[in-house]
């Protein structure tokens, strides 16, 4: 399963070897309408809460404790059914986890991927 999921930004061109494709950010992302971004699904109540998502602010020198933090909303009540239907899609097909940040290896989709992989 694991080389069954990846991340890309939703801007990218879609691909054939994306299979479902879902996008995990909270907020929909700037400038994207909805029929060009080519989703099989939208799971918003996976991406980390508003204020984690504030505080985090893309800064790299935080990533560590963002991860930290992120993992435990994963575990809460607010993520939980999102989370298992991403564990779901993942064990039926190639997951492709979308979001609108440029820096897709320190996000919320990259660490839903590593958190998917090791499940």
């Amino acid at each position: 399963m694991a080389e069954q999921i990846t991340c890309r930004r939703v801007y990218e061109e879609t691909s054939p070897k994306d299979g479902k494709r879902v996008l995990v950010d909270r907020v929909w992302p700037r400038g994207m309408r909805k029929e060009d971004a080519h989703l099989d699904e939208w799971l918003r109540d996976v991406a980390p809460s508003t204020e984690l998502r504030k505080w985090y602010g893309h800064e790299p020198g935080r990533f560590a404790e963002f991860r930290s933090r992120y993992l435990a909303e994963l575990r809460d009540a607010g993520h939980r059914e999102a989370a298992g239907r991403l564990r779901d899609l993942a064990a039926h097909d190639k997951l492709t986890l979308l979001t609108a940040t440029k820096d897709v290896d320190h996000s919320q989709a990259a660490v839903l991927a590593e958190w998917l992989r090791k499940r």
